[in-house]
């Protein structure tokens, strides 16, 4: 009680008393503190100087000061605190605060007084007694009114603006040399918002473009900053490389080339250009022509020997290296290694080194336990030994994920000078800031001018998810084919356990029996949607058009070895999966040791020596295998070091050879040796006695009788062996005959072609070097070489892309082989300009290689755009597939396309995310029934238990057959009955296992436990949603007047480029007015579709005395309603029917609705939705009309460690997020990208970036 402003603990809090004047519940004490009333139990306390936060040490309730006093404090702090007159009203800071415990009146009491009475109500306080000193606890204070439409549009602004528009029509902002591009070009809105430096490099074969118009001016522009990029160096020393992350088909090669050429007029002679293929080399030579640098040798390494580049006998002084990926890694037999011959070659080196298809270099840094590729390495490694080396990298999806941007050292993102000390913290924070992190890497590149991103505008161009469901005969062979994996699990188990020394679920064998797995349903899979896709390809010829088949997968390994099998002759086709189980059960079924029959000839002697030879405690199984398994040699040296011992011990004891049966020296030279016991005695002391003389080897009677049950035991055990490998055996040659009669699908490569009109008509782009042909008659299959006499093989794929382009052929295949590089698209100098159907029989394992096999038919000059077909079939776990492709899909067009939502989205196929791996983690513990499930399975409802019960049991059978829940099984006792297994750790949250397993599943299983894996995921996403949780990307901040407030200030100048970090401040008026509103309603009524349910409502409860007033209209798209509300406008979420009249009733009364509409516009401009009392006072902007919103734009990147802790420090859970934003004034329609700033943390960012100064308007 030695503290006058706080009361004794013991003292419950009163209620709050009478609303007091604003002076008596804030004050600035004598000792140069604040003096505040708590928000809790209205104690008023004294709060030291600089202290913001604290606990009430009565009620314990967190608090901090409101920010008027914070402001003062923070604004003057150097200042010492106004003197106050005296103590707040009606407090005597001398005596102790306590509640009267009748009227609840605070009184000041002297210290050390007990008793007394309360001068309001003359009620006798008496401290002493128990039940006055600690009074019952008063009821709880009623529940603070909830304003259940302000949390609605508080997450609505928490989870992000509107996606606006996605592209914009890109030209060179700072450059006008060359002609305009012949095909539009776009850039993403967000790109577009970031200027590049200015220009300052000139150009020495300026002139001769311009003249030959060989290069756009998109092209020449990409010229001009990778020269410019290329006279700085960064921290380290090294020289600054340039990033082209232009779109397949814009034409990286001819801007390539342009590069080299001017190089070349500035003396450097010498550069390096890799890529994926070397038949890729006749395209560079193309490009090089196209530019005039005629006079270039382009040499392709890959033809020349391992010897110095520039000595006599190669002869190469100068001129472009061209190599591939492959070569870079590669070495001589004598340990001489490609990279070691470039370096050499190269030496001082001051010239271009091109990585084209620069993506070949990822898993430099791979996830978690994996290992980096050698061609990251070696990448890595060329750029270090030349530091001075002007390096490009280049590729349409170099930058899909920031994992896999390991090797572009020379952009100068991290390390030394930069806010991240190394890749791995670079990796770290972008990871942490999701999809906003990495929009604003490729906006601070633009912004630096280390990188241009353009892509061929997808005008004209169709995209169409074709869902092809298996039929009747598909889908009864597909679950054959899923029973019988499940009982080859089963077979591989059972036959395990016979072989001790295996370890079945950790063998190599179970790798390759659960890769075989994947691959198999993965064919069948793709065997399902030959028909449509030769339905598809008809009706395209039919209407004109020519079709390009994408897959990535041949089957060529499969067919190569059915052909060594079978011979070149065959009936039919061969079935890819039939092969590739007949090949795993052939090489992976455990057999045990077939034993070696036992020898005829071994002698008495020969037999008990090795029996003696085992240990004593050996079992008997034990020794008889060990004597099974002995070979020859062994039994041979066994036998021998034997003889010798008994020798050796014969002449060592000569003198004391005496019979064992009558202990007689006697007749020393007729005693008879045991030749397996050793033991000496008379023929005549013998029973019967030896008469005749023996020759040879002689056994006793007692060793002779061991030794033939021993001859009988191992024949026993031989047996058993034998009959155990026959039957072993049997059942895997049982196994091979099941899957010979299964009916499996055949290669789908070859089907199509044969279907299609075969070679003769198809266009075969692939990298397999043989084909099966039917035969001329319609019988039977051929295998024959796809080169011919004249087309050698590596030109074959050149000569049918040659036939294709010509029209000769209206039909093309392509696989991974082809989809970097080649040119499919319907080209204006080509003969065949037919508009392309692409159709992709299977999708690729990433979004690079999608990107790469769609880029090969969109392409520039082009006289139509092409049609896309993605095909899946209608089973659940081929999803993994469009899985991985979506989630490469959304960050691709972050970094390489500068905004995520750019490109075809297939988003809705996205499982593997943070929201996936919790939802599959919640499906398995109800499955397990650890945790109940979620939501209801498909066709199971929570009216009839049994129903889940059954799914659930169905699911955990399933889940079983493929390995997912391992030591399954039913318990005894007390658990009768009770499931038992386990979901190890690692599998728990694995989503690419889990669909991969599921392929191998019945497909009603399959498809239902994969429903209610996505009803888990959306359910999660939603609420997640609601609680602005979600990573929105990059969104539109919009409403009816933006308008840019005073001077942007810079707080970052980058030193290398000269770009800048701008925190601008706008001012938002987002409501709508009743004029607006209505005349909205009645354009809405003109259109005689409008449902009866759009209107005006009002909320059906009362906030604060007052209701909320909306206008919602059908949306005849989606059957939900659009929400305009006067303070905020249009709202992000449309809401269903239900729900809508639900918290909502349809206003019949105009004028009340005009009134509440009119007051609560006119409110909203000065207040927040939560009332004069809001707890963040100015600082929440909730529903408010009028807003003040900070945008830090320009360059991020350096400023990035500032600007996250100043985040991290922020009270609401979503202003710690990184948001992204684009925002564009009204008036002006100036454009800005940059990071949303917290009003509330605008201040520690300013102040931890030191500086501010006002921008040069001039």
């Amino acid at each position: 009680m030695g503290q006058p402003s706080l009361p004794p603990p013991p003292i419950a809090p009163p209620p709050p008393p009478p609303p007091m004047p604003q002076r008596a519940q804030l004050g600035v004490s004598d000792s140069g503190g604040c003096r505040v009333r708590c928000a809790g139990c209205k104690m008023v306390l004294t709060v030291l100087p600089g202290m913001t936060e604290f606990v009430c040490p009565a009620c314990q309730l967190p608090q901090m000061l409101p920010p008027e006093l914070m402001r003062s404090v923070s604004t003057h702090p150097a200042q010492p605190p106004p003197q106050r007159t005296g103590p707040a009203h009606g407090i005597d800071p001398t005596k102790i605060q306590l509640p009267c415990l009748n009227c609840k009146a605070v009184l000041n009491v002297p210290h050390g007084l007990l008793r007394f009475k309360c001068p309001q109500c003359n009620f006798i306080v008496d401290l002493s007694l128990p039940g006055q000193f600690m009074p019952p606890m008063a009821p709880p204070p009623p529940p603070e009114e909830v304003n259940e439409v302000a949390i609605e549009v508080e997450r609505e602004e928490d989870e992000g603006g509107l996606a606006g528009e996605t592209f914009t029509d890109y030209r060179p902002p700072k450059l006008s040399i060359g002609p305009p591009h012949p095909d539009p070009v776009v850039e993403t809105s967000s790109l577009s918002a970031v200027q590049p430096p200015e220009p300052t490099y000139d150009l020495k074969i300026k002139d001769e473009l311009e003249s030959s118009n060989a290069l756009s001016c998109l092209q020449i522009e990409t010229l001009v900053y990778a020269c410019q990029r290329h006279l700085q160096h960064l921290a380290d020393g090294a020289r600054a490389g340039f990033f082209l992350g232009d779109g397949a088909g814009v034409g990286k090669g001819r801007t390539i080339a342009g590069l080299i050429w001017e190089n070349w007029q500035h003396g450097r002679r010498k550069a390096v250009w890799i890529s994926v293929g070397s038949d890729l080399k006749y395209d560079a030579r193309r490009d090089l022509d196209d530019v005039g640098a005629t006079c270039i040798e382009v040499h392709a390494l890959n033809k020349l020997p391992y010897s110095k580049l520039d000595s006599k006998s190669v002869g190469i002084k100068e001129g472009v290296i061209f190599l591939t990926y492959s070569s870079l890694i590669a070495s001589s037999e004598r340990g001489r290694s490609r990279l070691q011959q470039l370096v050499q070659w190269c030496g001082q080196f001051d010239g271009l080194i091109v990585f084209d298809e620069c993506h070949k270099a990822k898993n430099l840094v791979p996830e978690a336990g994996g290992q980096p590729t050698k061609t990251g390495e070696a990448v890595l490694d060329i750029q270090a030994r030349l530091p001075e080396a002007r390096v490009m990298y280049c590729s349409a999806t170099g930058a899909s994920e920031p994992r896999n941007m390991g090797y572009m050292v020379r952009l100068g993102l991290w390390g030394p000078g930069t806010s991240f000390s190394n890749f791995r913290d670079f990796l770290g924070e972008m990871e942490k800031g999701g999809v906003g992190a990495l929009e604003l890497v490729a906006m601070d590149m633009k912004a630096r001018g280390m990188y241009v991103c353009r892509t061929l505008s997808y005008k004209g161009a169709e995209f169409e998810v074709v869902e092809v469901p298996l039929d009747s005969k598909m889908t009864d062979m597909y679950g054959k084919a899923a029973e019988f994996w499940a009982r080859l699990r089963v077979e591989l188990l059972t036959a395990s356990a016979f072989i001790a020394d295996e370890k079945p679920n950790s063998s190599q064998v179970w790798r390759l029996y659960w890769a075989s797995h994947q691959r198999f349903f993965r064919h069948v899979c793709m065997s399902a949607k030959v028909p449509a896709v030769v339905r598809l390809s008809e009706e395209a010829l039919a209407d004109g058009k020519c079709v390009v088949i994408g897959l990535q997968s041949t089957g060529e390994a499969r067919t190569e070895e059915a052909v060594t099998k079978y011979g070149s002759e065959l009936d039919d086709f061969i079935s890819g999966p039939r092969e590739l189980l007949l090949k795993f059960v052939e090489e992976n079924y455990p057999l045990p040791d077939k034993p070696p029959e036992p020898n005829p000839e071994d002698s008495v002697i020969e037999l008990p020596i090795k029996r003696h030879s085992a240990a004593p405690d050996v079992s008997f199984a034990g020794r008889v295998r060990k004597a099974a398994k002995w070979d020859e040699e062994s039994e041979e040296e066994s036998e021998w070091q034997s003889e010798t011992d008994t020798e050796s011990e014969n002449e060592s004891d000569d003198e004391f050879q005496i019979c064992s049966v009558c202990n007689s020296e006697e007749e020393r030279k007729k005693l008879l040796q045991c030749s397996v016991c050793s033991q000496l005695v008379h023929p005549a002391c013998l029973i019967p006695p030896v008469v005749e003389v023996v020759s040879g080897d002689w056994s006793c009677h007692s060793c002779k009788e061991k030794t033939e049950e021993f001859l009988r035991a191992r024949q026993a055990y031989y047996e058993e062996l034998l009959k155990r490998y026959d039957g072993a055996l049997k059942r895997k040659l049982e196994i091979l005959e099941v899957i010979r009669s299964l009916d499996l699908p055949n290669n789908p490569l070859d089907d199509i072609i044969d279907q299609l009109g075969g070679p003769e008509k198809v266009a075969e782009i692939t990298g397999r070097r043989g084909m099966l042909v039917r035969a001329s008659g319609g019988k039977g299959v051929t295998y024959q070489a796809r080169n011919t006499k004249d087309v050698t093989m590596e030109m074959v794929n050149m000569h049918e892309k040659q036939l294709f382009m010509e029209a000769k052929k209206l039909v093309a295949i392509i696989s991974e082989a082809g989809s970097a590089g080649v040119s499919l698209q319907a080209d204006r100098r080509a003969m065949n300009q037919k508009r392309r159907v692409h159709i992709t029989l299977e999708l690729p394992w990433s979004a690079d290689r999608a990107i790469q096999q769609f880029g090969r038919t969109h392409r520039s000059n082009q006289a139509s755009a092409p049609e896309y077909r993605l095909l899946f079939t209608n089973l659940g776990g081929e999803r993994r597939f469009a899985s991985i492709v979506a989630k490469r899909l959304e960050s691709l067009g972050a970094l390489t396309q500068g905004d995520r939502r750019a490109g075809p989205s297939l988003s809705a196929y996205n499982y593997d995310s943070v929201f996936g791996k919790r939802a599959l983690g919640m499906l398995y513990r109800g499955l397990m029934e650890q945790e109940p499930l979620p939501v209801d399975p498909p066709g199971c409802s929570s009216q009839e238990p049994d129903s889940i019960q059954d799914f659930i049991l169905k699911g955990r059978s399933a889940l079983v057959s493929v390995g997912i829940i391992r030591d399954s099984g039913v318990g005894n006792g007390k658990e009768s009955g009770k499931f038992s297994g386990r979901i190890v750790d690692s599998d728990m949250h694995d989503i690419g296992r889990f669909l991969n397993r599921l392929l191998g599943l019945p497909p009603d299983i399959q498809n239902r436990l994969f429903e209610l894996f996505v009803s888990i995921l959306d359910l999660l996403v939603q609420n997640a949603r609601k609680e602005g949780h979600v990573d929105s990307g990059i969104v539109d901040i919009r409403a009816n007047k933006i308008e840019l407030q005073g001077t942007p200030k810079t707080v970052h100048v980058d030193s290398m480029s000269g770009a800048l970090t701008v925190l601008f401040t706008f001012t938002l008026d987002r409501g709508m007015t009743w004029e607006s509103a209505t005349a909205l309603l009645e354009d809405k009524r003109h259109d005689e579709s409008v449902s009866s349910n759009s209107g005006f409502y009002e909320s059906r409860r009362e906030w604060m005395g007052k209701r909320h007033f909306i206008l919602a209209l059908e949306n005849s798209a989606s059957g939900a309603y659009k929400i305009i509300r006067p303070n905020i406008g249009e709202s992000i979420r449309e809401m269903p029917l239900a729900e809508l009249k639900d918290k909502y009733k349809k206003s019949s009364s105009i004028e009340k609705v005009r009134a509440g509409w009119e007051g609560e516009y006119e409110i909203s401009s000065k207040q927040c939705m939560h009332g004069q009392n809001c707890k963040q006072g100015n600082y929440c902007t909730t529903g408010k009309r009028l807003q003040e919103v900070n945008v830090l734009g320009g360059l991020i990147l350096p400023v990035w460690g500032t600007i996250a802790k100043a985040l991290s420090k922020q009270a609401r859970q979503s202003h710690k997020r990184i948001r992204v934003v684009c925002i564009q004034t009204t008036a002006d329609n100036q454009r800005i990208v940059g990071l949303l700033i917290p009003n509330a943390a605008v201040e520690s960012v300013l102040q931890d970036l030191s500086w501010v100064q006002d921008i040069d308007d001039e």
